[in-house]
């Protein structure tokens, strides 16, 4: 880290932010969105670029004559810390600001022991992290947390019935904050999902709607080129949609006839166990499918129907450019793609469906841990939040 002092890097802020943002590449960019004259950009990019918290990268873009250096975010200028939460274990890790991994660790956890007590592993877990890989919290811009849990994200706080026994309303980000002295963000577990399976392969998407497809089913909404969280942050929550076919399965949430109690891997294994198959989870219903299973291979049309059915309503009401479906029952493949594709083209209109796709998802097991990176990255260098980011660096130089 090369900070220098803050009035080196006075009112650079916007600079950074239109970098980390994706809307500047070049410094020709800057010129035309910052409205800063030419020789104060001068000034303050070479600031940032002293620091490291810009680089000028070695690619070139054209740009209709000579080459042009591309600029990028410093990725070793500071750390981001972020933390998988699942139901029975929490993935931690160190990263760069790409973000990518610089380390990792995994533990077991009880959610149900209550924040204060997993919350105080994943602290003192952190800072031994930082210790391995040489850095300090002082560098750290930010925490992000993947929560397993509805998340009302302005508060950061757990709500409703959810794994995350005990939780309900703690205030997470105060609580972790206090200790450690970085700002905390905490999400909802399938947003984060969206969020870096939207940023990594379909940016080019304005309108991406993302369905985890799991042991529970969830599912995320970019619009307009932004996650949309609706007015408390319940926005997605389709696994609790109710359908009107019968028989009404009892849903984990005490409800009847959710989508999750027709279709999740909990219900599919459900199913498959009272016709004396022998199965534990999603993990075993989509070995079964690989393998030829007949009744997991009908289990699985099943649920693409009940999941088609779901999703047309929702291609009717957002109209996406593009379904992604990831978690680990996408896995059951084209018995479950045929039939979701199949459903949504018979029920939605020709307009919404013109040009529509259903993909599968293609970011792998760090997509979560990744994504609260990638949160706290876009929050921290944001135009709302990048000078404070700058002034902790100063600070801390």
């Amino acid at each position: 880290m090369k900070l220098s002092g803050r009035e080196s890097l006075a009112g650079t802020g916007i600079l950074l932010s239109l970098v980390a943002g994706g809307q500047a590449r070049s410094r020709a960019d800057l010129t035309s969105l910052s409205g800063l004259s030419r020789n104060t950009i001068v000034s303050r990019l070479k600031a940032l670029l002293d620091a490291g918290l810009l680089r000028e990268a070695e690619e070139t873009m054209r740009s209709g004559g000579r080459p042009t250096r591309m600029l990028a975010i410093g990725s070793d200028f500071g750390v981001i810390l972020a933390a998988d939460i699942g139901e029975t274990s929490v993935r931690l890790a160190v990263t760069d600001l790409t973000p990518a991994v610089i380390v990792d660790e995994m533990f077991d956890v009880e959610l149900a022991a209550g924040p204060e007590v997993v919350l105080g592993a994943i602290a003192e877990r952190f800072a031994n992290l930082l210790g391995r890989c040489g850095r300090s919290l002082g560098e750290a811009i930010g925490i992000g947390l993947s929560l397993p849990a509805p998340v009302d994200y302005a508060s950061g706080r757990v709500f409703g019935p959810s794994i995350m026994t005990n939780w309900d309303d703690f205030d997470i980000r105060t609580w972790l904050q206090d200790r450690l002295g970085v700002p905390v963000l905490g999400e909802n577990d399938v947003n984060l999902l969206t969020l870096y399976e939207w940023r990594t392969f379909w940016q080019d998407v304005g309108h991406l709607f993302f369905i985890k497809f799991a042991s529970g089913i969830g599912s995320g909404i970019i619009s307009d080129g932004r996650i949309y969280r609706g007015a408390q942050g319940a926005a997605g929550d389709i696994g609790h949609i109710q359908l009107a076919s019968e028989p009404k399965p009892l849903c984990r949430c005490g409800k009847l006839g959710c989508v999750e109690a027709r279709a999740a891997g909990w219900a599919l294994a459900r199913d498959l166990r009272a016709q004396g198959v022998s199965v534990r989870g999603s993990r075993d219903v989509v070995r079964l499918v690989h393998g030829g299973h007949g009744a997991a291979l009908e289990a699985a049309r099943k649920a693409g129907q009940v999941l088609g059915e779901v999703t047309a309503d929702v291609v009717s009401v957002l109209n996406p450019g593009i379904i992604v479906i990831g978690g680990t029952l996408a896995a059951m493949g084209s018995p479950l793609f045929e039939e979701v594709d199949q459903v949504v083209r018979e029920r939605v209109l020709p307009l919404a469906k013109r040009d529509l796709r259903i993909e599968p998802a293609r970011s792998g097991g760090d997509a979560g841990l990744l994504g609260a990176a990638l949160l706290v990255k876009e929050v921290r260098l944001s135009a709302a939040d990048v000078e404070a980011t700058i002034a902790r660096f100063a600070a801390n130089a």
